[in-house]
């Protein structure tokens, strides 16, 4: 992929204001080969360990390190960092604003935005799908789970969830609990249980080219929700 480039830079001694979030940046290589070409974006978010006011932290795991690492993806990526004192969840408006400037300034299709992330990225994940169901085409969470929020609301929107069967720090549980929920309703969602592995179900899972052609296999259409 392109050069990193980076949005919203941290600079050491100012104030980062509250509803900015630095985020990294990942074109595909040839971005610039079509003008009129609109591409998928995929917002990757994640976990506890990478918050802070280092960007190089986002690179340490998922997508954005896979591209860091020279991997070419049919995407654009926006990898944002959640400040040290904040967690994912309650910046669900933050990241929706930064949706809203990636989809101004690049060649986005509105039609093919997808969210991922991982433990407390997973739980954001869910969050997102559950506050803005009309907004993602598809959404993979990984080793996450719902806070005080049912994901009834997200009933329309694709799903492949992962999990750890052996994972203590976010248990199996929390996915299972959501996904029985889904299939309750009707949703399209799928679920990867991985045997023996416990927190780090995310390296298996970003290392899947499956995944990729999944998200990108669904467009959003227009969805009046059902009662």
């Amino acid at each position: 992929m392109t050069p990193l480039a980076r949005r919203h830079e941290v600079v050491e001694g100012e104030p980062v204001p509250a509803d900015v979030l630095p985020y990294l940046l990942h074109l595909p290589e040839d971005y610039d080969a079509d003008p009129a070409r609109a591409w998928p974006l995929v917002l990757f978010l994640h976990g506890a360990g990478e918050r802070g006011s280092d960007l190089e932290a986002v690179t340490r795991h998922g997508i954005p390190g896979l591209a860091e690492e020279g991997r070419e993806f049919p995407f654009v990526v926006a990898s944002p960092q959640c400040p040290a004192s904040s967690q994912w969840v309650p910046e669900v408006t933050t990241l929706a604003g930064l949706l809203d400037e990636v989809e101004a300034e690049y060649r986005i299709d509105p039609s093919r935005i997808h969210v991922t992330g991982l433990s407390m990225g997973g739980y954001a994940t869910w969050s997102l799908a559950v506050r803005y169901p009309e907004r993602f085409a598809a959404v993979a969470p990984v080793c996450g789970g719902l806070w005080m929020q049912r994901p009834d609301p997200m009933r329309d929107v694709p799903v492949w969830a992962f999990h750890g069967e052996e994972d203590e720090a976010v248990p199996i549980g929390r996915s299972e609990e959501i996904v029985a929920r889904l299939e309750e309703l009707g949703a399209d969602v799928r679920f990867t249980r991985y045997p023996g592995v416990g927190h780090d179900s995310w390296t298996r899972t970003y290392d899947n080219p499956a995944l990729y052609d999944w998200l990108l296999s669904h467009r959003r259409t227009d969805r009046t929700g059902r009662n």
